[in-house]
């Protein structure tokens, strides 16, 4: 089956897997949990200013070398905390049309990898439930795994990842079903 045949189902899915990530951020909302509020924000967010802190990710407290672990001095910043994985953007208004593009453009990646396992899994006329299942698993895996690195490397509250997840599935089955119903016939 030429490739070219799932370009319609790969674009389609990414459009709707777009559409539906928005209504899901800004209708139902039920994101606002991922993120909270500093007790003191004007302090810390003082304290960076003062540090010179450009964009970046940074460790606090932060360890060069792993032997340095083994100081009691380190340790005890570990234990007297804060301990805290800080991801520091640029200063400005958000640019949300930047993120968008950027977000549409993974959806577009997301769909045209599903679509190249299927066309080396499935054939034109393939049965339209194995096509779900198998475009449906591929986008699950694109969307859903990559919040299980960041609670497991980066903190991320099991929470975030838990939202993240249930989205992942749903934007899968948006990508699935679109094959479904766009699956080439034999």
């Amino acid at each position: 089956m030429p490739f070219g045949s799932l370009w319609l189902p790969g674009v389609v899915s990414a459009v709707a897997v777009f559409v539906v990530s928005g209504i899901f951020h800004m209708v139902l909302k039920y994101h606002r949990a991922d993120y909270k509020k500093l007790a003191d924000e004007d302090a810390v967010a003082q304290a960076l200013r003062k540090g010179s802190s450009g964009p970046g990710l940074y460790m606090m407290p932060y360890c060069a070398e792993p032997s340095q672990m083994k100081d009691p001095a380190f340790q005890k910043k570990f234990e007297d905390g804060p301990v805290a994985m800080l991801t520091v953007l640029r200063s400005g208004r958000p640019n949300m049309a930047k993120n968008l593009a950027q977000w549409f453009l993974f959806c577009l990646l997301v769909s045209f990898l599903t679509a190249y396992v299927a066309r080396h899994t499935l054939n034109s006329g393939s049965d339209l439930l194995l096509v779900l299942r198998i475009t449906t698993t591929v986008a699950f895996i694109g969307y859903g795994f990559g919040p299980i690195q960041s609670s497991i490397w980066a903190g991320v509250p099991w929470s975030n990842t838990l939202r993240g997840i249930v989205d992942a599935l749903i934007y899968a089955l948006v990508t699935g079903f679109a094959f479904r119903l766009l699956w080439p016939a034999a």
